[in-house]
């Protein structure tokens, strides 16, 4: 059954392809802000049932294994790796990072979906509302808030108390609270690009509180997560993954040798 070789191990080298393609795109967002690496599920196909477990034999004896011949694998599924990255110092009043479970809450100013995501690189916009930094769409913070013009320094309180000085005042007042998401199955999220996440019905809904409440993390100021990609676990995969490809690859090979010499057996 050499054909059937062939097509078996297709099936793996189709598989270490998917794998390759996700460990690709860990190592490529090494550098991404909050990114959480992927990892590839495998699981096995259908079997060739020649002989089942349990069936009779001559002597009306259930046999006790039966012959089951695999017909090869498929990538099951990509979960993600929700640990928390490293932090990232950078000093600067509107970068935030989250210590612990949740997301923070953006909406999107033309669709108005509200989206999810750990980073925390924010700005400020034109009109003084506290955005997600991005080059292409101004992303507002959910729920919204604003920064008065004249606003000396923003301090932004570990439960997520957003607070401004401004000129003729020595005292910090307070002009809006970040809210933060968590979800069941964290899993279940979307991911859309742009380090945003999309709710599904495999997620839940998203449960909205304050930082440090209810199972949520708590916001570091002046500082970022970094991506959680380990490049030398990475690299590892990497090698493992070509290896894995080589030899079904070598398994083609063989059932091919094999075709050969029975296609040439009458000369």
């Amino acid at each position: 059954m050499s054909v059937q070789t062939l097509y078996t191990a297709a099936t793996g080298m189709d598989a270490m392809q998917t794998k390759l393609d996700v460990i690709a795109n860990n190592l490529a967002n090494i550098n991404t802000t909050a990114f959480k690496k992927d990892r590839a599920n495998f699981e096995d196909l259908l079997y060739r049932n020649e002989v089942f477990p349990g069936m009779l034999d001559s002597n009306q004896t259930p046999t006790p294994t039966g012959s089951q011949i695999g017909l090869g694998t498929r990538v099951q599924s990509t979960q993600k790796d929700n640990r928390q990255g490293a932090f990232q110092d950078t000093g600067r009043q509107l970068d935030i990072a989250i210590e612990g479970p949740g997301y923070f809450q953006v909406s999107d100013p033309l669709t108005q979906q509200v989206m999810f995501t750990r980073a925390g690189n924010l700005d400020v916009n034109a009109n003084g509302n506290l955005v997600l930094g991005s080059a292409q769409t101004g992303r507002l913070v959910d729920p919204p808030i604003q920064i008065p013009q004249d606003a000396l320094a923003i301090t932004i309180s570990p439960s997520g108390q957003v607070l401004v000085k401004q000129p003729g005042n020595n005292q910090f007042a307070a002009v809006g609270q970040i809210q933060m998401a968590q979800f069941i199955n964290p899993d279940g999220l979307l991911k859309v690009g742009e380090n945003l996440y999309a709710q599904t019905d495999a997620s839940s809904a998203p449960q909205q509180a304050d930082p440090g409440t209810n199972g949520l993390g708590v916001i570091r100021q002046g500082s970022l997560e970094a991506s959680n990609v380990e490049p030398v676990q990475e690299l590892i995969d990497l090698i493992t993954t070509q290896r894995g490809f080589e030899l079904n690859s070598q398994a083609v090979q063989a059932g091919d040798q094999l075709l050969q010499l029975i296609a040439n057996i009458r000369r």
